[in-house]
This record gives structure tokens, sequence and C-alpha cells, in this order.
């Protein structure tokens, strides 16, 4: 199941618009309703006005009208494994539970699996979920 977000995170990737950093980050959410939401990054000279692929990929979702993570895929172009970054993090744990599947990604497909609270124990719980 986990390629699939593979590839949806490496096309997305080709979408990113990072001209400042150069350093291009595609993510694939798969949701409770079965699809898939992809995002990349967006960066803006106004630092730290630009965003990260992951919560772009969770506005994806929201629009279209899921509310639940169910796994994310993320890869980078110039960093193997690359994770999300703390604030992304936290946003992912917003709309994910605590065994939600993280695959972190090379340019040839998953190369590690870790949880959500593998990724971010002890975060900020809502009431949400």
């Amino acid at each position: 199941m986990s390629h699939d977000l593979f590839e949806a995170a490496r096309g997305a990737m080709a979408f990113a618009h990072a001209p400042y950093s150069k350093f291009p980050v595609g993510a694939a959410i798969r949701a409770e309703d079965g699809k898939v939401y992809t995002g990349a990054n967006i960066e803006n000279l106004s630092f730290p006005q630009g965003w990260c692929a992951e919560p772009t990929a969770i506005s994806a979702m929201i629009m279209g009208g899921a509310k639940k993570i169910v796994e994310i895929a993320v890869i980078a172009e110039k960093l193997a494994l690359c994770p999300p970054c703390g604030g992304c993090r936290q946003k992912i744990s917003e709309f994910a539970s605590k065994g939600t599947k993280i695959y972190l990604c090379d340019e040839t497909g998953v190369k590690k699996t870790m949880t959500m609270d593998e990724l971010l124990p002890f975060s900020f719980e809502t009431e949400l979920g």
C-alpha cells in the first residue's frame, strides 16, 4: 500500500516551488476516505512565510472533505529519509492517531516506516480525534 503513496509524493515533489533553498519536498497522505492527497513545499522570499509539503497535503485533504490521516509518505530530492520538521510533526498529529504510519522515502521508494508516536512522542493532544 505504501508504494502508491511513495509514487504520489514523488510526483508532488515535481511541483515544489523551492527557488531559494533548492530543496524540493513532496508529501502524500492517504485519508480515512481512501483518497490520496498530495502537497509540495512552496517557498516565499519573505521567510518564514512559505510552507512545507506536509501542510500543503493536509490542506488538500481538508479541502477534499477528509479529516483523518491514515498514512503519509514524505520524500526530499536532496536528502534521503527526510522526516517532517518539528512544526509539521505537530500539524500532522492534529489529524493522525498515535499509530498512523509515516513513510520516509528516498528516490527508490520507502526506506523507513515509523508511527506518529515514534515521530513525535508526547505531542500536544487534541480532543478532535
